[in-house]
């Protein structure tokens, strides 16, 4: 017998959602990813997923469960389930969409938006210098850029050395990631 989840989920028990009180991998990526779109207590506390969907065959727990399997980084620790490197601003959880990337690779695409402030992003004012100063995230610490007149030239330091960043992850990852996810890594742009 199915049962729904959240209201739009469909668990048609093909296959186990538990073994031995734990859910499986693909149970609670499927959960997770219902969760972060359509409840509202984790639209209040991430109100970034407002506006994201999950596609018609990703509701079905059966049918992402088959499509996991099949997906390059799945299973593997650290990778993460992640729909929108390869369409960017993608909104939309789904086969053509998704794909398992290493944690690496999801953090460097985490926006900080809010933290941002009002500076183009890698930009903040250096009150003892008189300076805007560029900076980037690098293996989970801050690298300073350098210290410039204008917020702008401050950002074109930043964008250059971050877009450089993703080419240099995206080749040391390469050859096991999905073409997709490479493809994506090398064209992108601040």
């Amino acid at each position: 017998m199915s049962r729904l989840f959240l209201g739009c989920g469909i668990n048609d028990r093909k296959y186990p959602s538990f073994i031995n009180g734990r859910d499986v991998k693909e149970y609670h990526l499927w959960g997770h990813m219902l969760t972060r779109c359509y409840s509202k207590n984790s639209l209040t506390a991430k109100p970034t997923y407002i506006g994201c969907t999950v596609s018609d065959n990703f509701k079905s727990y059966s049918y992402f469960y088959e499509w996991c399997q099949s997906q390059v980084g799945f299973g593997l620790d650290g990778w993460h389930l992640d729909k929108d490197i390869i369409i960017r601003g993608n909104r939309v959880y789904g086969e053509d969409t998704c794909v398992f990337v290493p944690h690496e690779i999801n953090k460097f695409f985490t926006a900080r938006g809010a933290l941002r402030g009002k500076y183009p992003i890698g930009v903040n004012f250096d009150k003892p210098s008189g300076k805007y100063k560029a900076e980037c995230c690098v293996n989970g610490k801050s690298k300073n850029l350098g210290r410039f007149t204008t917020p702008e030239d401050a950002h074109a330091v930043y964008k250059t050395f971050k877009e450089a960043l993703c080419k240099e992850a995206a080749n040391k990852w390469r050859d096991q990631i999905d073409s997709r996810v490479y493809n994506a890594m090398m064209v992108w742009t601040v």
